[in-house]
């Protein structure tokens, strides 16, 4: 007889063997049931289990150990009933063809689980290139700044001193009219900035005194919004915005030890500020968090004389915090390492060749992220990334009438910061591009979007609005690292913004080349394009509709979310699917202070893991504020290229 007819002819007599001796040690109880489970590798039978545990219920603190939709697997992907049934396993001998189903299986993309020695597994794919819609048709403020807060209320403001703005201030505030519409008269009753809900797009207007045009800010470690500089009475000026209902700007106008206007602020690893240059301001200062007076502590920064154009190209410098507590700079096409406390020049990095790449020609950085998930997280390469640009004379043409628009640069460099003698590695974008931004998602790819295709910043100073989005896929081989996403339909010129949403969308506003809110050509014939107030949300490919099955959801209420550096914390999700570590990747990102084209303050950290399941991912603090200065962070949890929505935590 052969070895199949042996085990039809031998399971009736198995199973009540068994029965009987399960029933004896533990008789069934009455609605108790008896289930089987047959798979491939053999008959699996469940005795007990009545069902009646409801595994979507968070308020229960053991959810994470319950049935996935009231089913468990074992280590093949078999479900079993819930209830605390007992489960006994007959496997079949390997014989036959009956390997071969499961092959296909984990060759068509169903995951048994099992733990790989072959790095990541690929992520999931899809055709969807990212799709728009509308939020708000009026938020009232063009967004020429832009912060998200850890009460998911993101804010933004322009200036007071360029005329009325679209929506007036509530509860009713005004001032002396500055600027504006020829003839224009009476107080300005408008607001210049405000606080935007991110979930329901409802506006509430916020006060300014001191003119935040052109300023920098930053998020501080207790969650509150430090902005700095600006142009005229706002020269020296520093504001705090705390992330409470009714809190409106607290406001210092000599706060800072020179004019910042155009400058770069980034946190430091014990959680102070450093202001980085300025027009005419070649130095730098450090000042503490969340504090309005302070004594000065300024140092000359002879790199922003020697990177400035006849036309500057020295404003809004690219500036990070590196795993040493050094900082980058980069004004131009120069670079240094820099001991922000000393103000000693450490090291002079290759210039990047091809024109200028900030401040009016604006091109776009980002740190790229930071791999934590390694065997010494405390010596990690750090790479940045610059791209588009344009000519070093390309704003004394573009400036003023007849103006000459220079096509922008389409080139990026990258360049690895620790590492001593390295190069910058050449590649292109698929258009030029000039005042983009550029956003760090929490998959670990880089949206690139916004901006023009010739000209620099300044108003009227650009034409050819760039409206095709680019993915940019840094662990991907040069030349393959380039995708171009769906276009929108709104020019988003000088003067525009952008952030990464809990959700992960990507929140659109502002554009304003104007010298005061035009919008349409009926008023104002000279208008080429109009002053923006309409809010859009951009969904990336990750966000395609038959993606969001293999989407974790983090539940929040049990997961950690104060972390203390180099601790373990856990994150409680809810997945249906069996992985683990090649599987899933948690990443920790800091939303950035937004404005011309340069987010500053922006890093994307890629955890290291301890244990991963289906329930509960145990992963591993940044060492120190040198990699994560101390604040509040987006978290989240990335199944093969789908994150979940973003879980704020904070660390210190």
């Amino acid at each position: 007889m052969s070895s199949l007819g042996k085990i039809i002819v031998l399971l009736p007599f198995l199973f009540f063997c068994v029965f009987a001796r399960v029933s004896s040690l533990n008789p069934v109880e009455e609605g108790k049931s008896i289930n089987f489970q047959a798979g491939f590798g053999g008959i699996t039978i469940g005795i007990g289990g009545s069902g009646s545990e409801n595994p979507d219920d968070e308020s229960d603190p053991d959810h994470d150990k319950k049935p996935v939709n009231g089913d468990e697997k074992d280590k093949d992907g078999n479900k079993f009933g819930s209830g605390g049934e007992q489960r006994i396993r007959f496997p079949f001998p390997q014989f036959g063809n009956h390997g071969e189903p499961r092959k296909e299986a984990k060759e068509s993309g169903y995951n048994t689980g099992a733990a790989t020695n072959d790095g990541p597994k690929p992520d999931f794919e899809t055709n969807f290139l990212g799709s728009w819609k509308v939020d708000n048709p009026n938020a009232g403020v063009s967004a020429m700044h832009i912060q998200l807060l850890p009460n998911n209320k993101a804010v933004w403001y322009d200036t007071v001193n360029l005329g009325k703005s679209n929506i007036l201030a509530d509860p009713p505030a005004c001032r002396g009219l500055v600027g504006g519409r020829q003839g224009e008269k009476g107080p300005d009753c408008t607001a210049h900035a405000i606080e935007y809900d991110v979930e329901t797009a409802q506006v509430k207007t916020l006060k300014l005194e001191y003119d935040t045009w052109c300023s920098s800010g930053g998020m501080s470690p207790n969650g509150a919004l430090v902005s700095t500089g600006g142009n005229q009475e706002g020269f020296r000026a520093l504001r705090i915005l705390n992330p409470c209902k009714n809190c409106q700007f607290q406001e210092n106008p000599e706060a800072l030890s020179a004019n910042r206007w155009y400058a770069t602020q980034i946190l430091l690893e014990n959680g102070s500020f450093v202001l980085v240059g300025g027009r005419a301001a070649h130095n730098y200062e450090i000042i503490p968090p969340e504090k309005l007076d302070f004594p000065i502590q300024q140092f000359g920064l002879p790199l922003l004389d020697e990177s400035q154009d006849e036309k500057e190209n020295n404003l809004y410098p690219f500036v990070n915090l590196l795993p040493d507590g050094n900082i980058f700079v980069f004004s131009n096409y120069k670079s240094i390492i820099l001991n922000p406390y000393t103000g000693e020049t450490l090291r002079n990095l290759p210039d990047l060749p091809g024109g200028s790449r900030s401040y009016p020609a604006s091109g776009m950085s980002a740190l790229l992220p930071i791999n934590l998930n390694v065997e010494n997280p405390e010596n990690v390469d750090v790479e940045v990334i610059v791209c588009g640009g344009n000519a070093r004379d390309a704003f004394k043409f573009s400036e003023f009438p007849p103006r000459k628009f220079f096509t922008a640069f389409k080139d990026c460099g990258r360049l690895i910061l620790t590492k001593e003698g390295a190069q910058w590695e050449k590649e292109d974008m698929p258009s030029p591009r000039v005042m983009g931004d550029m956003l760090l998602l929490p998959t670990g790819d880089v949206l690139i979007t916004n901006g023009a295709q010739a000209g620099t910043s300044g108003w009227d100073a650009a034409e050819t609005p760039n409206l095709t989005p680019v993915l940019y896929s840094p662990n991907k081989n040069n030349g393959e690292r380039f995708k171009e996403l769906t276009p929108t339909d709104i020019p988003r010129m000088y003067h525009s913004t952008s952030a990464v949403l809990p959700d992960g969308q990507i929140l659109i506003a502002g554009s304003n080349t104007n010298d005061y809110y035009k919008f349409n050509k009926a008023d104002n014939p000279e208008m080429i394009y109009p002053t923006e107030v309409i809010v859009q949300k951009f969904s990336p490919p990750y966000l395609a509709p038959e993606l969001q099955q293999y989407k974790p959801n983090i539940l929040e209420v049990f997961s950690d979310k104060e972390l203390k550096y180099g601790g373990e914390f856990n994150v409680r999700i809810r997945l249906n699917a069996q992985i683990d570590q090649s599987d899933i990747k948690v990443t920790m990102y800091s939303p950035p202070f937004t404005t011309h084209g340069y987010s500053m303050n922006q890093r994307l950290l890629i955890l290291g893991l301890k244990q991963v399941t289906h329930r509960i991912v145990t992963a591993v603090a940044p060492p120190s504020g040198k990699l994560a200065p101390p604040g509040y962070y987006l978290l989240f949890v990335v199944h093969r290229g789908v994150p979940s929505r973003g879980m704020w935590v904070h660390i210190e």
